[in-house]
Order: structure tokens, then C-alpha cells, then sequence
């Protein structure tokens, strides 16, 4: 595809982008300032484009607890309009094309649902002309932070044939070698850690080595995270560990949600040679398996997406995991003083989650409180 930029200088579409921010953006001083010289800040970024002259700016590093200790990195409005411009218009129309349908994370019309869509299906085929049915439940050590910079840019390169375009996702790929990103982000832990010590918990040294344990970023590795692009290059970069796994190691039943995904199969000595080929094959990105990556006996359980499916006499049941329903349980007991418009949106955001499991008790806790 070429000509790339042409696309991108559009001023209607650069607003169109920035409406498309607006409503899922919940910092309003953000939005005030950006909105208080409008004209000239949507001017500016055309501008910018149109002269080549994009380099982006700082991120704000903040740190998110629930539903554990990670951080975010936060884009001014102006960086964040262009990384939002660039995935409509240059990422999405070239790399979704080419993922497999099993690979569901951050994608229009898949995501969680269709996760748990493809598990349930899986399982229930498995189940009819087997005893037993066991899942390879794998998950990558600290994918976003070992992204390879070299990697995934000889992977656009090869896609992206307008070098404008190249260079902007270059800069922002490359964003997270800038030194201040590591000393922000030990800036945030230490004063959480700090404010933790203070605290008269029982969990407090848990939290603290969670705290300690949040990876930095080295030179040439990681993706920014919270970035609209990065959701999308993080879909892509195993796209061809995807198809191998589906092509050379002939697994039907698959399903990838970011770095989670699992193979299901009913031979267990089966699933212990593709965790091999598979680990051997991750070498080629420079990426490896974590100590979560396990065989699962499904008669036992396992968990997946926040849910925890089981068989009981060949019948599939399906929880809401341990953690998820402490996390809801949480949530709920902040609501009572919430206004009721509050309170109806965070159950309602509920309903179709539960929906899914076996949850009986957790439904009448959420929905028959008050």
C-alpha cells in the first residue's frame, strides 16, 4: 500500500479521531485544555504531518492497582490523536487482514467474548468422543516489556511501503528507550511503596514485592503501554508463531488472547511436544514461556479470562475465578455511595460477565443490592 500519508492528512479525520478519544477519555482537564484552542491544536497536527516534523512527546507515568500493580503511560492529546489516526488508517487495514480468527484480543467484534466463545466450543467437541481432555495453558513472561524493537520494525517495514508513515511508528515504537520513561516509572512505585509502609495492612509485604517485581523497560525492547498502537502491534508480533502453531503443528483447537492462549487436546503426551516446539519457536522473537505455562487436566479446571472452567461428569461448568470475584465483590461494596446512575452502569457492565458462568450467588449479591 502506498501513498499512506495521503490518508492520514485529513483534517476531518483528525477530528473524527479526537470525537473518538473524547468519549473514552476520563480525564476532563485533559479534554479542557486540548478543547480550549481547538482550531489550532487540530491545525497543529496536520501541520506536523504534513511537514514530516512528528516526533513524540513525554508520557505521564502513573501506576493502576486493581487488578494488579501495573503501569500506564499516558499520551498528551496531540500524541495520542496521532497513534489513534495511525491504527485506523495505517495499522488496522494492514495487519488485520492477516491475523488468524482464533487470535481475539482488542479486535472489533472479538475480545473476551469471543475468547470464552471459542473455549466453551472447544471443549464441548473435545468432550463428546473423549474420556478425558486436557488444555496447554501458556502465557509469556513480560510479553509487552520483550517486545523486540528490531523485530517488529523489520515486520512493518515490510508492510508499510510510505516511509513517513514508517518513521512516525519508528519514533513511536522507539519511544520507550528515552531514559526519563524508567526513572518515572521507579518514581511511582517507590511512592507507592512508600505509602504502603505507612499502612496497618496484613498483605503488606505481598503488595510491596508485587511493587518491586513491575519490569522496566531496556534499550530496544517493549512496547509504550496504553498506547492504541501497541494494542495492535502486540496482536501482531506472534501473528506468525499464530499460524504455526495452526499450520505445522495442525492444533484445531486454539484460541490466543494477547499472551494467554491455550491448546486443547486429548492426549496429554501430544501437548507436551507442542509446549516444546512452541517454547523453541518463541526463541525466534526473543520471548519465552513463564512459569504459569502449565498442563491442565480439565476435570481439575483452569482458569481463562477471568473465568474457571471445569468438567463434572462430562457436563462443562463454567466459574467466575477466584480473583475476578474478589475484584467484583470489591467493587460492589464501593457502590453504596455512589449516585444510582453510577451504580446501574457498574452493575449493568456486569450482567453480560455473569451471564457467562455459573454464578448464581454473585448475580443476587450484585443485583439485588442496593
Amino acid at each position: 500500500m502506498r501513498h499512506l500519508s495521503t490518508k492520514l492528512l485529513d483534517i476531518d479525520k483528525i477530528i473524527d479521531v479526537y470525537n473518538i478519544i473524547k468519549r473514552h477519555t476520563k480525564n476532563r482537564g485533559k479534554l479542557f485544555n486540548f478543547e480550549m484552542f481547538f482550531a489550532c491544536n487540530i491545525i497543529s497536527i496536520y501541520e506536523v504531518l504534513k511537514n514530516k516534523k512528528y516526533k513524540h512527546g513525554m508520557y505521564n507515568v502513573f501506576l493502576i492497582a486493581e487488578p494488579k500493580y501495573r503501569i500506564i503511560m499516558s499520551e498528551d492529546m496531540s500524541d495520542k490523536i496521532i497513534n489513534h489516526l495511525i491504527s485506523k488508517y495505517v495499522l488496522n487495514p494492514l495487519i488485520l487482514p492477516k491475523l488468524i480468527e482464533q487470535n481475539v484480543a482488542t479486535r472489533k467484534n472479538k475480545g473476551t467474548k469471543s475468547g470464552l466463545m471459542y473455549t466453551k466450543k472447544y471443549i464441548n467437541h473435545l468432550k463428546m468422543n473423549n474420556d478425558k481432555i486436557y488444555v496447554l495453558k501458556c502465557d509469556i513472561s513480560k510479553y509487552f516489556y520483550n517486545i523486540n524493537h528490531e523485530i517488529i520494525l523489520k515486520k512493518l517495514d515490510e508492510l508499510i511501503l510510505d516511509k513517513d508513515v514508517y518513521n512516525i511508528i519508528y519514533d513511536i515504537i522507539n519511544s520507550t528507550n528515552s531514559i526519563y520513561v524508567n526513572l518515572n516509572i521507579d518514581k511511582v512505585i517507590n511512592k507507592e511503596i512508600e505509602r504502603i509502609e505507612g499502612l496497618n495492612i496484613t498483605n503488606k509485604i505481598a503488595r510491596i514485592k508485587e511493587l518491586k517485581e513491575i519490569p522496566r523497560y531496556e534499550n530496544g525492547k517493549g512496547l509504550p503501554i496504553g498506547n492504541m498502537t501497541s494494542q495492535i502491534l502486540a496482536i501482531f508480533y506472534l501473528n506468525e508463531v499464530d499460524h504455526y502453531i495452526k499450520e505445522q503443528l495442525h492444533c484445531k483447537y486454539y484460541v490466543r488472547y494477547m499472551d494467554d492462549f491455550l491448546i486443547f487436546d486429548s492426549n496429554k503426551d501430544n501437548l507436551k511436544i507442542i509446549k516444546e516446539k512452541i517454547s523453541k519457536k518463541l526463541k525466534e522473537y526473543k520471548l519465552e514461556l513463564n512459569h504459569k505455562t502449565n498442563i491442565y487436566d480439565i476435570d481439575k479446571g483452569f482458569n481463562f479470562l477471568g473465568y474457571y472452567f471445569f468438567l463434572k461428569k462430562k457436563k462443562l461448568i463454567i466459574k467466575i475465578n477466584s480473583k475476578s470475584k474478589r475484584r467484583i465483590k470489591k467493587k460492589i461494596k464501593k457502590l453504596y455511595n455512589k449516585k444510582w446512575e453510577d451504580i446501574s452502569r457498574v452493575k449493568a457492565s456486569y450482567r453480560g460477565h455473569l451471564n457467562f458462568a455459573n454464578s448464581k450467588e454473585l448475580e443476587r449479591l450484585i443485583f439485588e443490592s442496593k
